[in-house]
């Protein structure tokens, strides 16, 4: 079976005053990438990020819902531990009725955010990442069973795909148990195990909803026309990253020259270098060469791709030759 190529995008800002600009470039992405023929555009969730517009999903899928006519969209994802599973519940059963066969929910456990931020998003100060299992399967029954109450309203639709994603084997295990479909993010942690992906295969218990395991592989991507280019795009996204979680960005991102003038010290080499793993970087046939390899590796069905790139148009090229090297 060849794989299926899906997005998610992050709505990075080029500094903290142009968010309205990174979300209508990831309107612009949406509409791009269904013309291309992905199979689905999923949305994050970050808080207190003054580089990251991607607050609140919710809200964003349903403006990327009305820009495009038939890409599957989705949370990648909502953070449940914040929130009310009947509320989460009722706003995805809304997204659903608003874009009929379209919508995907995607849960997680962490926070997105800083602890500080996460205690603010509580209602009543409490996060409640030890209740996740507990949300979890609340969410489900609201969205499937005839039976709760209160009922959601509007009523779901007969089918919302629920994800579990996750890069640890308790997310695995979780996703295996309630027969979701699973969502490995080793874009985010780099050094997850190999194993993750079958270990949910292997654990997997058939579910009304899901008969068999399905695993989507979400890794960076950075695609060029050349070497030179890929190198040159994924050095600003590694060095704003590593200057983000260093706290010396203040919310400005580097540009592509200002990252190649960038002296380049061993803290920033090495973390360069851990993230190795976590992505596919070059021209189109190497790229191709190392997905393939990592879908292996990890037992994947399919590959969702974060390409952060600084321009726009860059983020648009590497899609389209990610697409056309895999057609």
């Amino acid at each position: 079976m060849s794989l299926r190529l899906s997005v998610l995008d992050q709505s990075l800002a080029r500094s903290a005053n142009q968010a309205s600009i990174a979300l209508q470039e990831t309107l612009q992405m949406a509409q791009w990438c269904e013309q291309l023929g992905y199979t689905r555009f999923w949305v994050s969730e970050h808080h207190a990020f003054p580089s990251v517009a991607g607050s609140a999903p919710e809200v964003l899928l349903a403006a990327v819902g009305a820009a495009t006519q038939h890409i599957r969209i989705g949370s990648g994802g909502i953070m449940l531990p914040h929130y009310s599973a009947y509320k989460v519940a009722e706003v995805f059963s809304l997204l659903a009725n608003l874009h009929p066969g379209r919508v995907d929910l995607g849960i997680g456990r962490a926070p997105g955010a800083d602890m500080s931020t996460a205690v603010a998003l509580a209602t009543d100060g409490r996060p409640k990442f030890d209740q996740f299992p507990a949300l979890t399967a609340k969410l489900s029954e609201y969205l499937w069973s005839d039976e709760t109450s209160p009922i959601v309203s509007p009523r779901p639709p007969e089918h919302i795909p629920l994800w579990m994603l996750g890069s640890s084997p308790d997310s695995a295990v979780l996703a295996a148990q309630r027969g979701l479909p699973y969502n490995l993010g080793l874009f985010i942690n780099p050094q997850a195990d190999a194993r993750l992906i079958g270990l949910y295969k292997s654990h997997f218990q058939p579910s009304e909803k899901q008969t068999e395991p399905y695993a989507i592989l979400t890794l960076s991507v950075f695609c060029a026309d050349t070497q030179e280019q890929a190198s040159a795009l994924q050095l600003t996204y590694d060095l704003n990253l590593f200057r983000f979680f260093t706290g010396q960005s203040n919310g400005q991102s580097l540009t592509p020259q200002e990252a190649l003038d960038y002296p380049l010290g061993a803290h920033e080499q090495a973390f360069i270098a851990s993230r190795e793993n976590s992505r596919a970087s070059g021209t189109p046939g190497q790229v191709k060469n190392k997905i393939e390899k990592l879908a292996a590796t990890h037992n994947a069905d399919e590959i969702m791709a974060v390409t952060n790139m600084y321009y726009l148009e860059d983020r648009k090229r590497s899609f389209e030759l990610l697409h056309n090297v895999f057609d």
